[in-house]
């Protein structure tokens, strides 16, 4: 008996194999969804499942302002940033054939914190807080562009774009330290809780503002999850069956650049995310990117919600950020992940 059974689609893009893999991405989405409902329960006063769920149907009770107003926004905030982020490094690691690369290596998020440092530095409150996305967002965008014509030599390799893209990188943090060192306390304190990254006040305008980012962009890449796969082969055998390879990668850096810069202007410098969510997501469901996509957008989602969920109820009355703790677990996976391919 088989283990898969092929179904397709008149669209070749949805076409999906039904086998455990469906399954596996069916079991992550309850998952996501319990931790949902968990997360809004806990807090300085603990929520039952029902208030919960009534507060989502949009019934109103005596809970409604703690759940609905407090919390929800947050947990929701979390779970599309880390979605966004975890989607971004997927498709970078598909380009860029290193399974090292994420948004944090490759100098995004390292663009977006000294050009949100640079904002909130510079303008001296002079400029409403609001424009703190857009700036971070193009910085995101502006560096990206950078690290991409630096690379680019006859096309660009993922070799370089990966050197590259870590020394700029580093650049971009001397940058940002140099900001710090020329701003205000307050200026200072506001930017140093945005590079720890935290989705501490987050608001239904924040989740509106970052969900049709994700929905417009994470389509894109899943629409190229064959492109992906064919990009996994290496340039010389994506070129010879048939695929504009310099044009694909590029478009692809972009949609990886927008799903990164969105979720970072957001919730700030949150680390490790778009690294460790994919390599998860390849254990359960495999490499193909048809399935991995979704798959790593609902990693990604799990950790940054249950990251946030850990620092706003471990430590009460204080709130950690969640960045402190995506990078006390993304740094030794980071460790163990060189340690892994050195001995390949």
């Amino acid at each position: 008996m088989k283990p898969t059974v092929p179904f397709r689609s008149r669209h070749p893009f949805l076409s999906a194999l039904e086998d455990r893999r469906v399954l596996i991405l069916l079991v992550l989405l309850l998952v996501l969804m319990a931790a949902l409902v968990l997360g809004a329960c806990l807090g300085s006063t603990w929520e039952s499942p029902f208030q919960v769920l009534l507060t989502m149907a949009g019934v109103q009770s005596d809970s409604a302002f703690v759940i609905g107003t407090l919390r929800l926004p947050r947990l929701v905030l979390a779970l599309l940033s880390g979605a966004g982020l975890s989607l971004a490094g997927a498709v970078l690691q598909g380009l860029i054939r290193n399974p090292l690369a994420s948004p944090d290596v490759l100098g995004m998020t390292g663009g977006a914190s000294a050009a949100a440092v640079g904002f909130i530095a510079l303008s001296g409150g002079a400029l409403s807080i609001r424009w703190l996305p857009v700036a971070a967002m193009i910085g995101a965008l502006l560096v990206s562009g950078l690290i991409y014509l630096l690379a680019w030599k006859n096309g660009v390799s993922p070799v370089r774009l990966v050197l590259i893209g870590v020394g700029i990188s580093a650049g971009t943090s001397s940058v940002t330290m140099l900001l710090l060192a020329f701003s205000s306390i307050t200026s200072a304190g506001k930017a140093y809780i945005w590079l720890t990254g935290s989705v501490y006040g987050a608001s239904w305008e924040q989740v509106l503002t970052l969900l049709p980012w994700l929905l417009l962009f994470g389509t894109v890449a899943w629409a190229n999850a064959r492109k992906l796969n064919v990009h996994q082969l290496g340039d010389e055998a994506a070129t010879g069956l048939g695929a504009a390879v310099q044009r694909q990668r590029l478009g692809l850096i972009l949609v990886a650049v927008a799903l990164a810069g969105s979720s970072v202007a957001l919730v700030g410098a949150v680390g490790f995310i778009g690294l460790i969510g994919p390599h998860i997501a390849r254990r359960l469901v495999g490499s193909s990117y048809g399935v991995l996509l979704p798959a790593s957008a609902l990693v990604g989602a799990l950790l940054l919600l249950l990251a946030d969920t850990a620092g706003r109820t471990l430590f009460q009355p204080l709130d950690i950020p969640a960045g402190v703790f995506t990078a006390a677990i993304g740094a030794p996976f980071f460790i163990a992940l060189l340690v892994r391919h050195r001995r390949l």
